[in-house]
């Protein structure tokens, strides 16, 4: 029943788009009937040239990999920021500077330990986590084995036991029949609650929970794989204290051998037997076992901060100028490792100079007394390596309100090509068009009809993509304020998050090809008579 909704919903979107398309034409705002010249004579200076006389800079050793908080991004900053002075942009921030700085601080596990009758676990050797949440000592006198720890009207591992207060053990993945198929699929396919922790997470959080432990089945395997990101520390924002940040449920993924000696501590019989229970009677099986345990993690502690740059380029109407269309790409990568540096030519110095040359584009035009009437922001954020930080912090504090932003359009690896296009690089991906604006969505189709003649790729788009990327790039943090978003993107490569990415394997023609285009996409925008509609509730949004 739910497939036959989601291809409703999706077929009356598809409808919406055709009628509203006729409904512009018909009420005299034709969409792009003809070529805009002075549109073309801008987006004409944005050169292959140019392209790659900055990204051989940027993307140079000299900058190190760009890493968030290193002295690196900082010359990165400086670089962009002397740019906009020398094209005439004046800096938008108290009038002064172009940098919005914000804080940061980088977490490590000094040590970690779990104790439970008599018995005393490890960091790193029986359990692990990625982090995010504030724990020093925690005690707790229950401890409840919860199943496979899901809540839900299909199946529920917490009918029958209180977790309030206690710790949780479950399972990963979900219960499944003796053939294989899951209990909520019906085949062989898996829900929801195999692919994400963070649902188990947030479930056991709603019920009262104070902690989770997750058995991880392939523990040694994925030990040996993120045994490295585990001792590098984990960096994120470091919001003001009048600021309430989300409370993240304490949370491990524990080893086999350590679960089953929890469950014989607590005077339990296996995780095994529990597992085929459920599988056996296709229903839940929860106990509650015996003892206390405690909990207590030592974080060593880095505060610093970063910088977003911002050039903003007034519009020419004296109504319209007060709204602002953004155009943003991310400038740091990963750094240096292991002695290597990752220079992230195409991730993202491609849209970082992508983003430079449309800026120009745009003040060339306003220096000629030819501007768009709404506003222009180019913004070049960092943190996004390290989860969109600066694109969060800019959402969350923007120099422009959001409610006068009429739409974010994104740049982040633009330079290259993936294995589905290999033999054809006239292509871009485009995601997000449609989630919010149809209005968006049709601009950007007849930008690329009338200007471009790329293939609009919208393999990505799809709610269903297992990649997730719509939520994994800096746009994602303009939509979930309700604000149309395009993603540009060109697909992953065998050197993406490598040391090869590196500046003679960029595609220069495609890539001014791809910038123009956006320049094209956001001077429609810029200078249609009224802002766009946010027409579209969108079903998929991330739970």
């Amino acid at each position: 029943m739910k497939d036959v909704y989601l291809k409703l919903i999706v077929k009356m979107k598809k409808l919406n788009i055709f009628i509203l398309a006729l409904g512009l034409v018909f009420h005299g705002e034709q969409v792009l009937a003809q070529k805009d010249s002075v549109a073309v004579r801008f987006a004409n200076t944005i050169t292959p040239e140019e392209l790659s006389k900055h990204l051989y800079i940027l993307a140079g050793d000299a900058y190190k990999g760009r890493d968030t908080g290193s002295p690196e991004l900082r010359k990165a900053a400086d670089y962009l920021a002397q740019y906009y002075q020398s094209l005439g942009v004046a800096p938008c921030i108290n009038g002064s500077t172009y940098f919005q700085n914000y804080p940061l601080k980088r977490e490590k596990v000094a040590s970690a330990t779990i104790e439970f009758q008599g018995s005393i676990y490890s960091f790193k050797k029986d359990f692990y986590s990625f982090g995010g949440f504030t724990l020093d000592e925690l005690k707790l006198e229950k401890v409840v084995f919860a199943g496979y720890g899901i809540d839900s009207k299909t199946y529920n591992d917490y009918t029958n036991i209180d977790v309030k207060d206690a710790v949780v053990i479950v399972m990963n993945g979900e219960p499944v029949d003796k053939a294989g198929n899951s209990i909520f699929t019906g085949n062989n396919s898996r829900s929801e609650w195999s692919d994400d922790f963070r649902i188990k997470r947030d479930a056991a959080a709603k019920r009262g929970a104070k902690a989770i432990l997750i058995v991880e089945e392939n523990f040694d395997y994925i030990l040996k794989r993120i045994s490295y990101f585990l001792d590098e520390p984990r960096m994120s924002l470091e919001y003001p204290m009048t600021v309430q940040e989300e409370s993240v449920l304490p949370y491990y993924f524990i080893s086999p051998s350590m679960a089953e000696g929890l469950m014989k501590s607590g005077k339990k019989k296996s995780i095994d037997f529990y597992k085929k229970r459920i599988q056996k009677r296709k229903k839940a099986s929860s106990v509650a076992l015996k003892g206390g345990m405690k909990m207590s993690m030592k974080m060593e502690i880095e505060r610093f901060t970063a910088d977003n740059v911002l050039a903003f380029i007034e519009g020419s109407d004296p109504i319209l100028k007060d709204e602002v269309v953004v155009i943003s790409a991310h400038y740091d990568h990963v750094g240096e490792m292991q002695g290597k540096i990752y220079n992230g030519a195409d991730d993202d110095g491609s849209g970082t100079v992508s983003a430079m040359e449309i800026g120009q584009a745009f003040q060339l035009a306003k220096l000629e007394g030819k501007g768009p009437k709404r506003s222009i922001l180019i913004l070049h954020v960092s943190g996004e390596e390290k989860g969109l930080l600066g694109s969060e912090w800019y959402s969350e504090f923007p120099i422009y309100p959001l409610e006068k932003t009429v739409c974010d359009l994104n740049i982040d690896m633009i330079g290259r090509v993936d294995n589905a296009h290999k033999d054809d690089p006239n292509y871009v991906y485009i995601i997000g068009s449609d989630k919010l604006s149809t209005e968006l969505h049709i601009l950007s189709e007849a930008a690329n009809k009338t200007y471009a003649s790329l293939e609009l790729d919208y393999t990505y788009n799809d709610p269903k993509d297992p990649n997730r990327f719509y939520y994994r790039s800096d746009h994602y943090n303009f939509a979930k304020h309700g604000i149309p978003v395009i993603f540009y993107f060109s697909g992953v490569h065998e050197d993406y998050h490598q040391p090869g990415d590196d500046p003679e394997k960029i595609m220069y023609e495609k890539m001014s090809k791809i910038a123009k285009l956006i320049f094209h996409t956001a001077w429609e925008v810029a200078n249609r008579p009224t802002k766009l509609r946010v027409d579209v509730v969108n079903e998929f949004e991330e739970k």
